[in-house]
């Protein structure tokens, strides 16, 4: 078997163990069959006779067109519409959608901080990164679309049309975990969270793109930006032309697209997302708090503090601690704390894997005074450069099958997720509930003035949103 055909089977493998395929006598179904194409539409799509009309197909414009900048606001109101008309079915797509994210985050997060390095900050989102490779498994033909469906964890056990992921379903019920995550943010008088994503289609002039392909990505991002510019004559150029026009549409600095893209480049895909959330209750520190990045070198952050009821354990025998901090009805943000900063790296390794959620059992409420840095952390990476790592450099190479993107010579550059994540103190006045806060004299202190991990969990699907670490705030990558 052929190096790539190794890593995924692997990939494959290791995710049918941890969702326990084998439950006794009992018939048989595929854990993701929900995301599988249903009998009816294979009938249709397998029928000799059917005539497949040409699909229309347009030219993006050129990047300099007049474009208005998106509003975050309306696109989390579509989030949260999309969660309230969620049916027990689509619940359970979301969820099936949200244990494959999570896999996959996890093996990308590992290789990706082995880019990082120390000293730094650092967010990586299961979710987009996998809405990414799902939508060009929404345009793939195989044998590109078998290779991408198992990369993304869901294998048929046969090549029969019902044992295939839907791609419109997958995305569909990657909406919904966003959808899930927005709606409760703003429960219980808690700030709304904002969850925002942009995709850009970035193509060499006068390659013409599938429009129901582009129309697909619409479940996954709400604005999707087609746009033509010259990648070739100066790769760098094009990359500094692309960063200034996300920038202006999104009004996010998250680092934009990598210089260096190959000058034989007809699109570079481009996922950028943006997370906001307020921390009820917590208010912003005066004046600057020291942060020790390592036992010898403290910087100057900006810190904020607050008094509640959370949910906490600490492990004695592997020296963390967990507390889970609500920032809806079903959102949560974790922080993971090495009770030796130097520990950070071992910590995230016995963290950060496919039993992640198995220990939050553990945890229990206690009254606790939670002080930790404000949170503005900006990230970009290439997941070309992550499927190089994985041992899967041609997955979205030159021989990738790619026809339901474009009938036109495709090449795929890069393919570019950035973030912009903040978290930020809710120093709204709340008189109602400010003569009801704990004791302080019975409060447990919980500092974050060292290196710690932290992610976004929401319940309902089970999804974790965002993966990070934090080894000095002031640094971002």
């Amino acid at each position: 078997m052929a190096p790539a055909g190794v890593a995924l089977k692997a990939t494959v493998l290791c995710l049918l163990a941890w969702v326990g395929l084998a439950i006794g006598d009992r018939v048989y179904v595929h854990p993701f069959h929900l995301l599988f194409y249903p009998k009816s539409t294979c009938v249709q799509l397998e029928k000799p006779d059917l005539e497949t009309p040409k699909e229309p197909t347009f030219t993006p414009v050129p990047i300099q067109a007049k474009t208005a900048p998106v509003d975050e606001e309306a696109m989390r109101a579509q989030l949260v519409l999309v969660a309230e008309k969620l049916e027990a079915e689509d619940r359970l797509r979301a969820q099936e959608v949200g244990m494959m994210a999570n896999f996959m985050g996890f093996r990308m997060y590992k290789m990706l901080s082995e880019a990082w390095g120390a000293n730094s900050a650092a967010v990586l989102s299961p979710t987009a990164l996998f809405g990414t490779l799902a939508s060009f498994y929404l345009g793939a033909l195989d044998p590109t679309a078998s290779q991408l469906q198992s990369f993304l964890g869901a294998p048929g056990e046969d090549q029969g049309c019902t044992s295939r992921l839907d791609g419109h379903r997958v995305l569909s019920a990657l909406q919904a975990t966003q959808g899930l995550l927005v709606a409760q943010g703003g429960a219980s008088g808690r700030a709304p969270l904002l969850l925002s994503t942009v995709v850009g289609l970035f193509t060499a002039p006068g390659l013409r793109l599938k429009q129901s392909f582009v129309q697909g990505l619409a479940t996954f991002a709400p604005v999707v930006l087609p746009r033509s510019l010259d990648l070739s004559s100066d790769p760098e150029l094009a990359a500094e032309k692309i960063g200034r026009f996300l920038q202006a549409v999104t009004g996010w600095t998250t680092g934009g697209p990598l210089a260096g893209a190959r000058a034989d480049s007809t699109l570079i895909f481009s996922t950028s997302v943006h997370f906001y959330g307020k921390m009820k209750g917590f208010s912003l520190l005066p004046g600057p708090q020291e942060f020790w990045v390592d036992n010898s070198t403290s910087v100057s952050v900006p810190m904020l503090s607050g008094t509640g009821t959370f949910q906490h354990w600490a492990d004695v025998q592997n020296n963390f601690s967990v507390t889970r901090m609500p920032l809806g009805e079903s959102s949560s943000l974790l922080l993971i704390q090495p009770h030796c900063a130097s520990d950070l790296d071992r910590v995230t390794a016995l963290v950060f894997h496919h039993d992640f959620l198995a220990w939050m059992k553990n945890l229990s409420p206690r009254v606790i005074r939670l002080t930790m840095p404000q949170l503005e952390l900006q990230g970009s990476y290439d997941l070309q450069d992550l499927l190089a790592r994985a041992k899967l450099p041609t997955l979205l190479g030159a021989e990738a099958n790619l026809g339901r993107i474009s009938d036109g010579d495709l090449r795929v550059g890069e393919v570019v997720n950035s973030l912009l994540f903040e978290l930020k103190a809710d120093e709204e006045e709340q008189p109602a509930e400010s003569a009801q806060q704990p004791s302080m004299s019975e409060a447990l202190e919980v500092t974050l003035s060292s290196p710690f991990l932290f992610a976004i969990y929401e319940k309902d699907s089970g999804a974790l949103h965002f993966l990070g670490r934090v080894d000095n705030p002031l640094n971002v990558v």
